[in-house]
């Protein structure tokens, strides 16, 4: 274990020096990417969003490579700020005392970019015989009132185990502020287990019927899996396809949980929805939160080049792939099954 981080830590450093001398290179015109190796650190819950991208920009412009590192939104954000990586992707934007802070001790400028709106999906396992929640019962389960299966259906008395990545995710954080009160932990109000990352989570709810898994819906879409096995020349001219209506599925190997959120602006609706597309851009989906991609990358760096690339049309094309929300595309027609 201590050789691995020792052999990452090297890694890293050599991956900084590289992209230091990336800066130094001819500037790059208009149009043009830059060629050069860099790394960016993301939140584990963009990791197959991101996976994808390298591999269509690195195909497209053989000369960059972009190595990524998958670690807790917490520790993107610190990299960042210890200018150890010149971009992360996060589901939060920076303080203006973090943007003056970098500005001021690294002479860096700071460019926030929302490159996707995502969905945050709760799932359970193929034999659970619950489909759907409201927000109240979301928030009692976190808060602890409801804890066993039988409050919300059948017979099961046995208690609810809560499955997500990690206790610094982005997924954690999003939930604990949208529904503990301030100071509460999700590991004090539920029976909860961390795991590494999000196929851990996967993996748990397919073989346990008594776990209730929290994920990024980037992980649930067929598309993305489907479009992997196809080769990348296909794959390339999909993705440039501006008149692509294709129909979007869901993963049948999990049951996917529909969340209704009964307000006044509704007429308290009553009616639960999945984490579609559709329904995530009408906000019928009530799980909501907005993806960044932020850079202090310099022009004329292959890292300054990958933020133009996921910002641009076949950046966001291949998020739609995903499952969520492309911020700088219009919703994709989707399949209801």
């Amino acid at each position: 274990m201590k050789n691995n981080k020792v052999s990452k830590f090297l890694t890293l450093l050599l991956l900084l020096a590289a992209t230091a001398g990336v800066i130094g290179c001819t500037p790059v015109k208009r149009g043009e990417y830059a060629s050069g190796s860099a790394t960016i650190f993301c939140d584990d819950g963009f990791r197959n969003i991101l996976n994808e991208e390298i591999e269509v920009f690195e195909y497209s412009y053989p000369q960059a490579s972009i190595i990524p590192f998958y670690v807790s939104e917490g520790e993107a954000i610190d990299t960042l700020m210890n200018d150890g990586t010149q971009a992360i992707i996060t589901t939060r934007e920076l303080s203006k005392d973090q943007i003056e802070y970098l500005k001021a001790k690294y002479k860096r400028v700071v460019r926030q970019n929302c490159i996707a709106v995502d969905a945050v999906a709760l799932i359970i396992n193929k034999d659970n015989p619950v489909s759907a929640l409201s927000m109240q019962e979301v928030s009692d389960i976190l808060n602890g009132k409801i804890s066993k299966w039988n409050q919300l259906a059948g017979n099961d008395t046995t208690a609810i185990k809560l499955i997500f990545d990690n206790a610094e995710s982005s997924t954690v954080r999003y939930l604990r502020e949208k529904f503990l009160p301030e100071g509460k932990q999700i590991s004090e109000t539920t029976n909860s287990f961390a795991q590494k990352n999000n196929a851990e989570v996967f993996d748990i709810v397919k073989t346990d019927p008594d776990a209730l898994g929290v994920i990024s819906v980037s992980w649930l879409g067929d598309d993305l899996s489907v479009a992997k096995k196809i080769p990348m020349d296909k794959r390339m001219a999909d993705y440039q396809n501006q008149n692509d209506t294709i129909a979007s599925k869901l993963t049948s190997e999990v049951n996917i949980i529909k969340i209704s959120n009964p307000t006044e602006k509704n007429d308290f609706s009553p009616v639960a929805y999945k984490p579609y597309q559709a329904y995530i851009y009408s906000g019928e989906y009530p799980l909501v939160r907005k993806v960044y991609m932020i850079s202090t990358a310099s022009n004329s760096t292959v890292l300054h080049s990958f933020y133009v690339f996921m910002t641009g049309f076949v950046g966001q094309k291949i998020i739609s792939k995903t499952g969520i929300l492309p911020f700088h595309m219009n919703p994709r027609v989707v399949e209801l099954i």
